[in-house]
């Protein structure tokens, strides 16, 4: 396969000068690898391979550096699976996880075929707000909330999905404590950990330049909570889904021993051991050509790459959409941009519902031909009572004109749904 030079990692710097690195069927009996084809195409552990896992173990303590000894890695099929298992290892039919009043769908709809359901927790521009985790923990009533105490928080800490928001390191020091002393255990699922970008400094404002150095670049990053878990109450998702390949299938989780034992065992008798062959791709890509420095050149190219797009959003939205009625934060990290409606300046508010007016204006943006994703999709609990409408974009995918034209729709849309008038 024809992989990026290290330093030369564009798409046309890569067809002009990329590297082309092979896998032989025994190159490990050979002497030429200590990974190949008879051994990656065969049958595997649930961990994954040594090979690989080696390397995954070595960059969790480069970046993470967790400050207890008997932790460990375990490879994944991804983040989704990851999460599926960890609520069987950890959760009964009736309890309630704690998460953000916002969330990933898709933990949601892990979750409810389980009987377990979820119990959201206001947020901010920073996402979970302590004092509210302390209020829900302190108050909690059984019979009011049909459940136990929750002794599970799932959270997205970074450039969280859907809103973007992405805690301080003070915030999840703060989070941390209150677990601490509830003794709720932590899942902290972090595919966009790496998507963490340079500071937003208004439209047409020059970017930031790039971090100068690795030890820049990490010291950038916001501290993880498995990098501040002297308890061992953490146990992390990572994935490859958002900085390689979403079709790879590999992840990995980070815990104690114990509970990554325990992971293994369930991995050995369900989804087995991930892809071989995404295994021996990744392996020839991180270990035998780029090693730890290029994959962090890497991760500083897709972070400067990711900030170029960001600030294209935002620049749109502050040229086309009527802030009478939209707002919005910019995101510090990840591929959303979530933006606030004021519902109560519908015309029709409010002999129109909340939930009327989201629907309206979703299909007056397809009839713009723009799409945007839905807040109510993302509700933890659908069936509590939400005052506020939220619209979710990406900024991850499409060319620089193709978002301008979609935010110059969406603004269209808004106006002519708000009885506006045009721009």
């Amino acid at each position: 396969m024809r992989v990026p030079q290290i330093g030369h990692f564009s798409e046309a710097e890569t067809k002009e000068s990329g590297v082309v690195i092979k896998a032989g069927k025994h190159d490990l009996a050979e002497g030429k690898s200590i990974f190949d084809i008879a051994t990656a195409f065969n049958y595997g552990q649930g961990a994954g391979s040594a090979q690989l896992l080696r390397w995954i173990t070595e960059h969790t303590e480069l970046v993470h550096n967790p400050p207890y000894e008997d932790w460990r890695c375990c490879m994944t099929i991804g983040s989704t699976s990851a999460l599926d298992m960890a609520l069987r290892m950890f959760a009964r039919p009736g309890d309630m996880v704690l998460s953000e009043e916002y969330t990933f769908s898709a933990f949601v709809e892990t979750a409810h075929p389980m009987g377990v359901r979820v119990c959201g927790i206001p947020l901010d521009a920073e996402g979970l707000i302590p004092e509210q985790l302390d209020n829900i923990l302190s108050t909690w009533d059984v019979n009011v909330r049909g459940a136990r105490r929750p002794h599970l928080l799932y959270t997205v800490p970074t450039g969280q999905n859907p809103t973007g928001a992405t805690q301080s390191a003070e915030r999840r020091r703060a989070l941390y404590a209150i677990c601490q002393k509830y003794d709720i255990y932590i899942i902290e699922d972090e595919p966009y950990y790496f998507l963490q970008m340079q500071p937003y400094t208004g439209p047409n404002a020059p970017v930031v330049p790039p971090p100068s150095s690795h030890a820049d670049f990490l010291a950038s990053l916001v501290p993880s909570y498995l990098s501040m878990d002297v308890d061992g109450r953490v146990m992390r998702l990572d994935s490859f889904s958002k900085v390689v390949s979403p079709g790879a299938r590999i992840g990995w989780v980070t815990a104690c021993a114990e509970i990554v034992d325990k992971y293994t065992k369930h991995a050995d008798v369900s989804t087995q051991n991930p892809s071989g062959m995404s295994q021996l791709v990744l392996f020839k890509l991180l270990e035998d050509h780029w090693g730890h420095a290029g994959y962090l050149d890497w991760l500083i190219h897709i972070r400067m790459q990711y900030t170029k797009r960001r600030d294209v959003i935002l620049q749109a939205c502050a040229r086309y959409l009527p802030t009478e009625v939209v707002s919005w934060k910019p995101p510090m990290a990840g591929m959303f941009h979530w933006m606030q409606i004021d519902f109560r300046k519908h015309p029709l508010y409010p002999e129109m519902s909340i939930e009327e007016i989201e629907k309206s204006i979703f299909f007056r943006n397809i009839e713009h031909g723009t799409m945007c994703m839905r807040g109510s999709w993302f509700y933890a609990d659908a069936d509590e009572e939400h005052d506020t409408l939220f619209f979710r974009a990406t900024y991850a995918a499409s060319p620089e004109d193709k978002m301008e034209e979609g935010i110059r729709r969406l603004g269209e849309s808004v106006r002519e749904e708000f009885g506006l008038g045009k721009k």
